[in-house]
């Protein structure tokens, strides 16, 4: 293949038609906003005891067969036990009453026999008071949170294979389609198994729709414009649909409901097929070169700029001809490249686990659960902006480890902090937020770099596999948070400053051309470096598949 950044540097780096992709790409982001965290509100558990049934029970007897536990300090209603229903009833009808005749502690106490009564202040229905998922069934709250990410991880294992096979549009397309229909019908579930089968297909299409619309705007837009849209485009835009997602929870309070408006969002984006385009780098590789020359010269009358009369070298067309297939085997022919991704998955099973352990727990915070919610979306925001900023400036592994020791020390200390000192522990959680949002941002742009075209989906899919690992894990580590309120963020901010030091044996990419080929990856720094990878790298390079004069160094100009 040949050098396809100096082949249509005719285009220019900016100029309408980029500008109208870069923002109509972007809109599809907002959907995943949407769809990836409603879990928050459709899964809270609100304030709930024993279900009394109407019985000939005075007042004082409906309110003292709740037993009253302390929890930190604080004197509660037990959520999951009351004192035998019977037993009560017949010390009622005595005329006696609890606490001044009869000594509470002696009584004997049940279950909920007869169910539960949840408060209705802030959420209608869900989930949790739709089918009593509390107390020996709670752990079906975390469990399902995590089907949406075992979705994720099949996606993941898949869009790479079906972008590359299909194309990045069509995959885009059809997971959009995947997911309205996968959200309506969960809106119709009719049982709790079926409303966790159906989050499998909304996770799988929803990480489908954001890696093939994540790599086709990187592989669409120019250089200068690849990191604008794979930092403040892509994340901004999910990040809208996030802050978003709170009101219209505020709005709706009934999950069926909200479910079912959700999914008509992904209607509106069905003219796009007509506006956005199919990746030029992937129709190269597939020896479509015809349809490739002609929307470069669509582009070029749109940045109303010439293109020259020939736009690919004959020699180049020959070596496509040529080009192989390349999958997952690829990636453990060399002991370089398997090295380079196991770092990459263990930093992306760190960032998210963190990420989404902070994310998923606004609802437990104190105070009110739909502004937590938009205030932990908002602190994304400048993160966004800041990281944009910095990506143009600074190394990407300094400024992927300084975030991750931010984020994981912030979890690491808010632990130490006081229940009275609400207002401080919140904000060092979103302090926290931020940094796992930064780094979020940059490791997406760093393993775009670092992996070659012909590898990029593959390589790319197989990292969000390992980032679904940490997102499902993470309900059950904020799941700890019951036994321990330290254990949860004890375990985050570990394996956050763990990962932070081994991001730093990854090659380094800023400044450096995106990879084409096997051969132009680096190496990584200190480790996984042998005799067997130089002799693969010779052979690539001496491959008749590659042209003559290319850097053998990789990576993103910024």
């Amino acid at each position: 293949m040949g050098d396809y950044d100096e082949d249509t540097a005719f285009l220019g780096q900016t100029g309408p038609y980029f500008w109208t992709t870069f923002f109509l790409l972007n809109t599809v982001f907002i959907s995943t906003g949407f769809n990836g965290l409603y879990f928050v509100f459709v899964g809270a558990v609100p304030k709930h005891h024993c279900l009394v049934p109407e019985s000939n029970l005075t007042e004082e007897w409906r309110t003292a067969i709740i037993p009253v536990t302390a929890v930190d300090g604080e004197a509660v209603q037990s959520q999951c036990s009351r004192y035998r229903l019977d037993v009560v009833i017949n010390l009622s009808a005595e005329g006696l009453a609890p606490g001044r005749d009869v000594n509470l502690t002696d009584l004997e106490t049940e279950a909920c026999l007869d169910g539960w009564n949840y408060s209705k202040e802030i959420y209608h229905s869900n989930i949790v008071t739709e089918w009593d998922l509390v107390c020996d069934n709670h752990w079906k709250v975390p469990f399902s949170s995590s089907m949406l990410y075992v979705g994720y991880l099949l996606g993941s294992l898949i869009s790479g294979q079906l972008s590359d096979r299909f194309g990045r549009k069509k995959v885009v397309f059809i997971s959009l389609a995947a997911q309205c229909v996968s959200v309506l019908l969960q809106s119709f579930s009719h049982s709790w198994i079926m409303f966790c089968v159906m989050f499998l297909f909304i996770g799988a299409s929803q990480i489908s729709l954001y890696i093939s619309a994540f790599v086709l705007g990187t592989e669409v837009l120019s250089k200068t414009m690849r990191v604008l849209f794979s930092t403040l485009g892509a994340f901004l835009f999910y990040c809208i649909g996030y802050m978003t997602l709170p009101w219209i929870a505020y709005g709706i309070r009934e999950w069926r409901t909200l479910l079912a408006v959700l999914s008509t969002f992904s209607v509106v984006y069905i003219p796009l097929w007509w506006f956005i385009p199919e990746s030029p780098r992937w129709l190269i590789t597939q020896g479509r070169i015809e349809e490739v020359e002609a929307f470069l010269r669509d582009a070029a009358r749109k940045n109303k700029v010439e293109a020259p009369s020939v736009i690919f070298k004959k020699s180049e067309l020959q070596d496509i001809s040529k080009n192989k297939t390349y999958t997952i085997l690829d990636v453990l022919k060399s002991k370089n490249i398997r090295c380079i991704t196991l770092m990459c998955l263990l930093l992306w099973m760190a960032i998210n686990i963190g990420y989404f352990g902070l994310s998923l727990n606004t609802s437990n915070l104190s105070g009110n659960p739909f502004m937590n919610c938009f205030l932990s979306a908002a602190s994304e925001v400048p993160a966004y902006v800041v990281s944009t900023w910095l990506l143009k400036k600074c190394p990407r592994r300094a400024l992927l480890s300084s975030f991750l020791i931010i984020g994981g020390g912030v979890l690491l200390l808010i632990q130490f902090i006081p229940d009275t000192l609400y207002n401080f522990a919140l904000a060092l959680e979103m302090t926290g937020k931020f940094g796992f949002t930064i780094a979020f941002s940059i490791v997406y742009i760093y393993t775009a770099e670092i992996y070659p075209t012909v590898l990029r989906n593959v390589g790319m899919g197989m990292c969000s596999s390992a980032a679904r690992i940490g997102s499902i894990t993470a309900p059950y580590i904020i799941y700890l948070g019951t036994y321990s309120k330290a254990l949860p963020y004890i375990l985050m901010g570990s394996l956050t400053i763990a990962s932070s030091v081994v991001n730093l044996f990854l090659p380094e990419t800023l400044n450096k051309d995106l990879p084409e080929t096997l051969a132009q990856m680096q190496e990584c720094q200190g480790l996984c470096i042998g005799t067997k990878k130089r002799k693969y790298v010779e052979n690539e390079v001496n491959s008749p598949t590659q042209h003559e004069g290319k850097a053998d160094v990789p990576g993103l100009t910024v």
